[in-house]
């Protein structure tokens, strides 16, 4: 049995507690956050108990962390559970800072300990069958990935100001698809972007609309589209285009019904939320984590994959105040 401490109680703590509360082989032990009443409620639903995030790390009777906290606080807590000898768990991005991120690949590898990058895009049924697939060879040699990314509407902009811009914070999901994709990293990243949404966001230094070309050694390219508003639903989806074909996965409707009258056509609604929408993802991810730390033959969306993301959202932020294709150094 897998003994787990949760840190950070918010809605991404919830989940993944959800997921840890219907497994055998794990269990949440603990739970901790700096609101009390949001710490008590979880550990209510999950049988456990509440302690501070330093006691959950210096504690012997937990074996991992799920690291939902705030993106400053990850440094911190991750040197202090990996040299604790916790296996880790953490929301991206891991840090702001890529050279903080090398800091703390030294301090993991030191250790021995497991950590896995919430990638959870990764662990989408459709995303993830398109990836067998290429690796398959099904639609011949990749030449082009096409990754769409828009949110319903935009956050708040108190968080626009905190969430280090629209590459790290949003963006940084395609990053770690593109790779997944391609196969391989991108040594080239050209990014443009506008405030078209909300001119406050703008004014908060960010953009709220932005496109990025990657480019590989090889020659293969990625094209990014993201955007913080889309009057039709939560839009995702990913296209791969090869020598021998195309793959495609669509976006996920709220029903697979379509009514046709005189006016034509009419589908369902796209899923409105992310964590509607990656559900499953968000699922498979945990239940993925669990089983490497008994098998650590089974693959895992590493630190290092981590910081690889977090360079290209350096480089595209680069790139639109330079307006220049910036060379990405892994």
């Amino acid at each position: 049995m897998i003994r787990i401490g949760i840190l950070g109680c918010g809605r991404i703590g919830q989940v993944h507690a959800g997921t840890l509360n219907g497994m055998d082989n794990a269990k949440v032990v603990t739970v901790s956050d700096f609101m009390p009443a949001a710490a008590d409620k979880l550990a209510k639903t999950c049988n456990a108990d509440v302690r501070t995030t330093d006691e959950i790390i210096a504690c012997h009777d937990i074996d991992a962390v799920v690291i939902g906290t705030p993106t400053d606080t990850h440094f911190d807590i991750i040197k202090a559970a990996a040299q604790a000898g916790k296996a880790i768990f953490c929301e991206k991005p891991v840090d702001m800072s890529a050279n903080n991120i090398r800091q703390l690949i030294g301090v993991v590898k030191s250790s021995g300990v497991a950590f896995f990058t919430a990638f959870n895009r990764r662990f989408d049924p459709n995303f993830a069958n398109v990836q067998k697939r290429i690796i398959a060879g099904e639609i011949g040699s990749v030449e082009i990935v096409t990754i769409l990314s828009r949110d319903p509407s935009p956050p708040p902009i108190s968080y626009i100001k905190s969430s280090g811009g629209i590459f790290r914070d949003m963006m940084i999901h395609d990053f770690d698809m593109a790779r997944f994709m391609l196969g391989e990293d991108p040594i080239s990243i050209f990014a443009v972007g506008s405030a078209l949404v909300d001119p406050a966001i703008g004014e908060a230094g960010d953009v709220d609309t932005a496109a990025v070309t990657l480019t590989t050694a090889s020659g293969k390219i990625c094209q990014i589209s993201n955007s913080r508003r889309a009057t039709y639903g939560y839009d995702q989806r990913v296209e791969v285009h090869g020598s021998g074909g195309m793959l495609r996965a669509a976006n996920i409707l709220e029903n697979s019904v379509d009514i046709a009258t005189a006016d034509g056509f009419c589908a369902a609604p796209t899923m409105n939320f992310f964590l509607e929408r990656y559900k499953a993802a968000y699922r498979i991810e945990m239940q993925t984590f669990v089983a490497h730390l008994s098998d650590k033959s089974i693959s895992i969306p590493s630190i290092d994959d981590g910081l690889r993301a977090q360079i290209m959202a350096d480089g595209a932020a680069k790139s639109l105040e330079t307006g220049l294709p910036v060379h990405l150094d892994f």
